[in-house]
């Protein structure tokens, strides 16, 4: 029989990217017609944030999608407008970029409202290009409004689709015509075809797997993409790293609070191997998320935090470290991943200055260990060389594995040095899990929490651990 004790417990579970290979699918269309809607109903989850009103969708966001035996990447991009501000503009420029490179485009319209001078725009656009389109009419809630479809002939793209993408009407047979436009020998799927309608429910399974103790040397596993994730308060300079760092303007970058909505992600190869960054909605205090739209943005922030492997927490150097910094970097040592502090707009600070932020760190962020502090320009560039070096050695300890015997070792040499009170000891120890570093420790009676830190800071010592989080699980055999 045995009695568990978990510290520092965190699960981390990957989501795997859209494959590069497969075909593309890019919804475009003026603000506010349903174009996140319809990505969410045919992947079958709430992937994309959804409001009622126009600018909710701002960058490209790619999700893997599969229908009648084929497997496909949809493209959901924001409105396309020829007016605006800066940011409509650079919104803009992100579905022109998704429209360059879609297999197969779909504009969808707004039916209720006609065509508007928008549309018109959009269509011009379309019709520049080359290779297959289909007409999307949505909000075609029910039969008396099906004859509403027929004004978008005018657009010169072919017959309309006529779909509900909020109840799931007539997405089947616009994914039937999808399939037909795909090219041929790409994204066939093996095995039985899903049979999953666009409006049945998505059942997602993940399976976390075991690992067995290697009794080689210490080992760190390689060959895994890790995923990199972008965390901070608004307007902190995330998206500019992050465009930094994946060499494109992927992500919309603008000097107003807020204007990353969803998580954006991109795998980068380098020579630490495939790297998938991700950019992140940047997180206020809960007492000012006022919108569903902002509350929906955290949310997909947090998850983001919670199924990467490593997480990038950019401070802006101007204003030092915050509360709010200091909430988001306790948020993801809960997760359990690896931090490093990114003190970004560093050119901006004068000595003094400097010397007083980096003063903040070692105070507000003290819990976070020996996490590496880079002091960088994302604007510029300057700094953001040391980033890759850290992440490096943050995956190292991340994915390292470490024999028992070594394990018992060092526990072996804890305990002579500094015995548990009450003739507590540890039996055995061993290593069941990496991502983070997790150790099983059986034991006579239970351990006091201090001495199981103790131990804790015994092994990040000893096995140079100290860039990563580390999961002590403690079990009295009786």
């Amino acid at each position: 029989m045995t009695n568990e004790t978990a510290y520092n417990s965190a699960d981390v579970r990957d989501t795997p990217p859209p494959d590069a290979a497969l075909p593309r699918v890019a919804i475009i269309g003026r603000p506010n017609v349903g174009k996140s809607t319809l990505l969410n109903r045919v992947i079958g989850r709430r992937e994309a944030i959804v409001e009622e009103r126009p600018g909710v969708t701002r960058d490209r966001h790619e999700t893997e999608a599969s229908w009648a035996g084929r497997r496909f990447v949809m493209v959901d991009t924001g409105g396309w407008s020829q007016q605006g501000d800066e940011l409509d503009a650079k919104v803009s420029a992100q579905s022109e970029a998704a429209l360059n490179e879609a297999d197969v485009i779909l504009m969808v319209v707004d039916a209720t409202v006609g065509t508007t001078e928008d549309d018109d725009q959009v269509a011009a656009l379309i019709r520049r290009r080359s290779g297959p389109v289909l007409v999307v009419a949505n909000k075609v809630d029910d039969t008396g409004r099906e004859a509403l479809i027929w004004d978008f002939l005018g657009l010169g793209l072919g017959d309309p689709f006529p779909i509900s993408a909020l109840h799931g009407r007539g997405t089947g047979d616009l994914l039937d015509a999808i399939v037909e436009l795909l090219p041929e020998g790409v994204g066939i799927e093996p095995g039985p075809v899903e049979e999953r309608a666009p409006w049945e429910p998505f059942v997602d399974s993940h399976a976390i797997p075991e690992h067995d103790p290697d009794e080689g040397p210490v080992d760190r596993v390689t060959g895994k993409e890790v995923s990199v994730a972008l965390v901070g308060r608004p307007n902190v300079g995330k998206s500019t790293l992050f465009n930094r760092l994946i060499g494109s303007e992927r992500a919309v970058v603008h000097d107003m609070p807020g204007t990353t909505r969803d998580s954006v992600d991109t795998v980068v190869d380098t020579e630490l191997g495939a790297l998938r960054f991700i950019d992140t909605a940047g997180m206020r205090r809960r007492a000012r998320v006022d919108t569903g739209t902002e509350y929906f943005s955290m949310v997909r922030a947090l998850r983001s935090v919670d199924t990467a492997n490593i997480a990038l927490l950019v401070v802006d150097a101007t204003e030092g470290v915050t509360h709010q910094d200091q909430r988001l970097a306790e948020r993801i040592d809960a997760a359990g991943c690896p931090i490093a502090v990114v003190l970004n707009k560093w050119e901006l600070l004068s000595t003094e200055a400097r010397h007083d932020v980096t003063y903040q760190v070692g105070q507000k962020l003290h819990f976070i260990g020996e996490s590496p502090v880079l002091r960088i320009s994302a604007l510029t560039g300057k700094g953001v060389q040391r980033i890759l070096p850290a992440l490096e050695s943050a995956i190292d300890a991340y994915q390292t594995r470490i024999p028992t015997r070594l394990v018992n070792e060092a526990i072996r040499s804890a305990q002579q040095a500094q015995p548990a009170p009450h003739g507590a000891r540890v039996l055995y120890a061993t290593q069941g899990a990496t991502q983070p570093p997790t150790f099983t420790l059986f034991t006579n009676r239970d351990l006091p929490t201090s001495y199981v830190r103790y131990l804790e800071r015994s092994l990040r010592e000893r096995f140079n651990l100290e860039a990563s989080p580390v999961k002590l699980r403690v079990k009295r055999r009786d």
